[in-house]
């Protein structure tokens, strides 16, 4: 689970360790813990969905920041980046 920022300063870190980590079994990727997102923090979020598709598996997230929210639907993305229903 992805806690504190995805943003420019931190996302470069966050896909390094990602790249080799597994997809959740669940699915879901929580962002409870997220304080702040940016446009690198999209863009991360958009390549695990993207690598999930790759592999066959559905990915989903869990509890999105206004803050993602909101830059997702400035960027037309919101769709893919849609939570999942509580």
């Amino acid at each position: 689970m992805p806690a504190g920022s995805l943003t420019m300063d931190s996302v470069a870190t966050v896909l390094g360790i990602s790249a080799e980590a597994a997809l959740p079994a669940t699915g879901v990727i929580d962002l409870e813990r997220v304080e702040a997102v940016d446009s690198a923090g999209v863009a991360l979020l958009l390549a695990r969905k993207r690598r999930a598709g790759v592999e066959g598996k559905s990915l989903t997230f869990a509890h999105l920041p206004p803050s993602l929210a909101s830059l997702a639907q400035l960027y037309g993305v919101e769709d893919l980046l849609a939570a999942e229903p509580s």
